[in-house]
């Protein structure tokens, strides 16, 4: 494999070393995802070779296995944003790492697999006390809930928010850094044990079943002072709910559209549905309400890659007391079989918190 069919691994190949991937080959149902062994590459200067220890699931793998996802590469390649694992050499020229060191590492691909080679630069301290599943499952989920809240929507203690989906893995994870931050959270997830758990354990205020009218329940807490931020990672009707519910200067975060995946198989015209259904934003729209519209991909911020770190280090010391923490559902092995299940599960929208891959 070169680095033009799967640019996660260097150019610089080792003479004998194998490891085995998950690979997407054509899109499709879960069980398209296929287990090859593969040559893997020396490290490159500025480059390591970390074994894997475990590897996350995020919903963004499902829309890319059906080929609905915006950026992928050419096929095959392997699914995975984020891994945690142990470093086994470097190539050269990587200052703070050395082999023997346990690290996180944040990819745009290729995380379904024994071993990665990744830029020294993508990788993030293992929090002591972690375990691998655990240390595994904190990069997508607490990064973009950071960058949401903190950055994009730049909350102030006392406001209230809305997090749609806060039983998932960024929800959970949104839901915990919001009451750290004094804000009063509102939530909705589609099961009476997530609404539960979000409430009971992760310290919201309400949440409202996501099948459900949520939107009347929400305006029944916040009342006519209206939501300060809402959380979207839903689409279509939902968004346009989130902008209802807004009060002057209140600020909407767009980060994704899982409406446009009801089920396991590609579907263009339920997405083409959901992308319709998705309200469109004049900028002279904004202006009356006095709203703020901001969408966040974790993987596209174009140079300014260094607010990962920042808000990684913020939120380190708080990983090691589990003041933060990420919440668990499952992990399944890292094999092809493991893959296809953790991907049906999430189809099934079965998962409170995170799913991993646990090699």
């Amino acid at each position: 494999m070169d680095s033009t069919q799967n640019p996660s691994y260097s150019t610089h190949p080792s003479a004998d070393q194998r490891t085995h991937v998950i690979h997407i080959e054509k899109w499709g149902k879960p069980d398209v995802l296929v287990g090859r062994d593969i040559r893997l590459p020396a490290p490159a200067p500025g480059e390591v070779h970390l074994k894997v220890k475990a590897a996350g699931v995020n919903f963004a793998d499902l829309i890319m296995r059906m080929g609905l996802y915006g950026t992928v590469p050419p096929r095959p390649f392997s699914p995975g944003f984020e891994v945690a694992g142990e470093i086994v050499r470097t190539g050269g020229q990587v200052e703070g790492w050395k082999a023997g060191d346990r690290a996180i590492a944040l990819m745009r691909h290729g995380g379904y697999a024994g071993d990665v080679i990744v830029p020294a630069d993508q990788l993030f301290p293992w929090p002591e006390g972690m375990t691998a599943i655990e240390a595994a499952a904190i990069p997508v989920t607490f990064l973009t809930a950071w960058i949401c809240l903190f950055r994009a929507a730049s909350v102030r203690k006392g406001e209230k928010v809305l997090v749609l989906g806060a039983g998932g893995g960024v929800g959970t994870a949104a839901v915990q850094l919001a009451v750290k931050a004094g804000l009063e959270v509102i939530g909705t997830a589609g099961s009476e044990a997530k609404r539960r758990f979000v409430r009971e354990r992760l310290g919201a205020k309400a949440c409202f079943d996501s099948r459900g009218d949520w939107e009347t329940g929400v305006r029944g807490v916040v009342g006519k002072r209206g939501l300060d931020v809402a959380l979207d990672p839903v689409g279509g009707r939902s968004t346009r709910a989130c902008r209802n519910l807004l009060s002057p200067l209140g600020r909407l975060v767009f980060y994704g559209m899982s409406r446009a995946v009801p089920g396991s198989r590609p579907n263009k015209l339920r997405a083409a549905l959901a992308w319709w259904q998705t309200p469109r934003f004049h900028p002279m729209d904004l202006i009356r309400p006095n709203l703020g519209l901001h969408g966040v991909h974790l993987l596209h911020l174009g140079g300014k890659e260094e607010i990962l770190r920042e808000a990684y280090m913020e939120m380190l010391p708080s990983f090691e007391t589990a003041e933060l923490a990420p919440v668990l559902d499952k992990s399944f092995p890292l094999t092809r079989a493991g893959a296809v299940d953790a991907h049906r599960y999430l189809h099934a929208r079965r998962n409170l918190g995170k799913v991993v891959l646990e090699a």
